[in-house]
């Protein structure tokens, strides 16, 4: 597990730089003299390329040297978050955030794949979970000091942040990861087997709805609880929903090694997820109980990634990066497609309060669809459905 530590930083840099630039979206519009929906791109097309490239860089890395690869990632995710730093202009600034999607987009499937072929099958999903969890480490921890440095120093000190991480978490991969081989390249044919195994896609589809669920109602949470508070004080509330996403990425992973079948695990975090937000107009009227909701609502959000992962590997052991990257590219779609989802509903006239509840259905009904719907999948044993270690590589049972 301590192989994976490097691992955890990357994903530290990704979460920061994917959910910062959404807080400093003011700064950055007045200090371009752009509109912030202008500015509001830099979210859409980072998120968008994530998504849309990381089946393919997925695809291209199978069968080379995952360290290499890595290290390649974090090179561009780095390169693109420099340009941001020093942009001077819309054009070039959209630019620079679709290069960082670029390595954002290479990276995570990616360091999947190597923290679960890092370890033993029995402590996969612990693994998997480190990498969400430094997701939201970076989330957590990041965010307030990078919204705290753009304050202060402005916002491109923020960015120059992401690139310091970056630059640790590169120099950890550096001396501590083995590099070893991903995968044998698939065919042609075996990649788009992935795309088109129903397993996978249904998997992928649920990942997607529940992310639109959590993100789309999220991206909005200050308009809603400016509703039930009636307050824009709402920065204590955020502190709750992402401490609960800590503790959802890492405690996570130790309910996939010991549950049978992780897709009734998947199950039960949408359950608990559409329940918690169907209930924040109601029960989120007072602060104890708006804070309750959005600390719960924040560790089953952030505990889907982790199962869904696993699952995946499951799915497709002889592709399991590839098999990563669509669910990755799910979670980031999931994310771009919530939010214009939520604006579209606000604007055609429905409530801040409504939308929690639209999303909520939303939710619950992929948790009965998943358990419907899905294969089952089997958090123990190493037989045909484990995803197998990387090659090369004694894995960790410590």
């Amino acid at each position: 597990m301590r192989r994976a530590v490097p691992l955890t930083l990357g994903s530290a840099a990704l979460g920061l730089d994917a959910f910062v630039v959404a807080g400093i979206l003011p700064v950055i519009s007045a200090d371009l003299h752009a509109s912030v929906s202008a500015i509001g791109q830099m979210v859409t097309v980072f998120t968008l390329s994530y998504a849309l490239l990381a089946p393919l860089c997925a695809a291209a890395a199978a069968g080379r040297p995952m360290r290499t690869v890595l290290l390649l990632a974090l090179l561009v995710f780095t390169a693109g978050n420099v340009l941001t730093a020093v942009s001077s202009s819309l054009p070039l600034l959209l630019a620079a955030r679709a290069l960082a999607g670029v390595g954002a987009g290479l990276y995570s499937p990616m360091s999947a794949a190597a923290a679960a072929g890092l370890v033993a099958p029995e402590r996969r999903g612990r693994a998997l979970a480190m990498i969400t969890g430094g997701m939201s480490t970076g989330v957590v921890l990041g965010v307030p000091l990078g919204l705290l440095l753009a304050q202060h120093f402005g916002w491109r000190s923020t960015m120059w942040l992401v690139v310091a991480l970056t630059a640790l978490a590169f120099t950890g991969i550096v001396l501590y990861l083995p590099n070893v081989q991903a995968a044998a390249a698939p065919s042609v044919r075996a990649r788009l087997g992935a795309m088109t195994d129903r397993s996978v896609v249904a998997v992928a589809l649920i990942t997607l709805a529940g992310s639109v669920a959590s993100i789309g109602t999220y991206t909005y949470v200050s308009q809603l609880l400016g509703r039930t508070l009636h307050t824009s004080q709402i920065t204590p509330y955020l502190w709750a929903w992402g401490l609960g996403g800590l503790l959802g990425s890492f405690a996570i992973g130790q309910l996939v090694d010991r549950w049978r079948d992780t897709r009734a695990l998947v199950t039960t975090v949408l359950g608990i997820l559409g329940t918690v937000l169907a209930l924040l107009p109601l029960l989120g009227q007072q602060a104890f109980g708006a804070g309750l909701l959005l600390f719960v609502w924040g560790v089953v959000g952030w505990s889907q990634v982790a199962p869904q992962q696993h699952r995946m590997l499951k799915l497709r052991p002889e592709d399991g990066t590839g098999a990563v990257s669509l669910n990755s590219s799910a979670t980031y779609l999931g994310n771009a497609i919530g939010s214009a989802v939520g604006g579209t509903l606000l604007g055609c006239g429905l409530s801040p309060l409504g939308l929690p509840l639209v999303l909520g259905v939303l939710a619950l009904l992929g948790a009965v669809v998943n358990l419907l719907w899905t294969p089952a999948a089997l958090a123990r044993g190493t037989g045909a459905g484990a995803a197998a270690p990387a090659k090369g590589v004694p894995v960790d049972r410590a």
